[in-house]
């Protein structure tokens, strides 16, 4: 990775941490008064009242920190992903009967843990003719990333924590075969087409084995993205995660003084 783009990547993560917490602290100190506000709708919990008004404070407000946190870390990544590839988040075009009939196939025998996943099971799935009428569908897609140097489509789905449950995780994967058809239907060829399921950390934490059982049952090992997989790719380096979470620290100061002057409005 070259300076320029390092400090282009460092430059995405600090204004995206510095605007969200000015946008997180002006939006719940506007609220204070507002008993519809995001926090003041969450305080009212009579079973966390009775704890304490701290802890019914820091309770309303961890929840809506973890939420828009979230938000926050997807349209960071996006931008960072904007330097490095081409990036949309739809995908449109024809999928034929017979490769929706394929997939709903493979998906239940994941449900029944009768097939464990694999890229294989989707090898030739472009293969498939359509005998019957062709359906157009769009699907919006977290990201749908085209790199122009190697000419790779890679169709991503990013959960934060990557905590689903099984209806999820079933429907999530469908969601990815049905872009990867609809792809591989309009290039002609799916030998440069690679679905991903992303979290954005680690779970059980940075460098552990992800054991999640629900997303594992429909996602094979390569097809996931997990923690520094991810921001390694969108970073388009091996450096990526370090460099995202060494000027998110760098720059977590702004939360800090956002969650403070939001305790000042609430906890006087």
């Amino acid at each position: 990775m070259t300076s320029e783009k390092e400090k282009a990547i460092r430059a995405v993560v600090s204004t995206a941490v510095e605007c969200y917490a000015s946008g997180f602290s002006d939006r719940h100190i506007a609220e204070v008064d507002d008993e519809d506000g995001t926090i003041n709708m969450k305080i009212n919990n009579v079973f966390i009242a009775a704890l304490g008004s701290d802890i019914q404070y820091y309770s309303a407000l961890a929840r809506s920190l973890d939420s828009s946190l979230g938000n926050m870390l997807e349209k960071m990544a996006i931008k960072i992903a904007s330097l490095n590839y081409t990036v949309s988040q739809h995908i449109e075009g024809n999928i034929y009967p017979e490769q929706t009939e394929y997939i709903a196939t493979i998906l239940e025998e994941y449900k029944r843990h009768a097939r464990k996943p694999s890229l294989s099971d989707y090898a030739n799935i472009s293969d498939l003719k359509p005998t019957k009428d062709v359906i157009n569908k769009r699907h919006e897609s977290d990201y749908y990333l085209f790199d122009n140097e190697t000419g790779m489509h890679y169709l991503i789905e990013l959960k934060i924590g990557g905590d689903l449950d099984n209806k999820k995780a079933r429907s999530e994967k469908e969601a990815l075969l049905e872009q990867f058809c609809i792809l591989a239907n309009s290039l002609g060829s799916q030998d440069k087409i690679k679905i991903c399921f992303a979290t954005a950390y680690n779970r059980y934490g940075e460098g552990k084995p992800w054991v999640q059982g629900r997303v594992r049952q429909f996602f094979a090992d390569d097809e996931l993205l997990i923690s520094s997989a991810f921001w390694n790719m969108v970073c388009k380096s091996d450096k990526g995660y370090e460099i995202v979470i060494d000027e998110y620290k760098k720059s977590a100061h702004y939360i800090i003084d956002a969650l403070s002057k939001i305790k000042k409005a609430y906890l006087p």
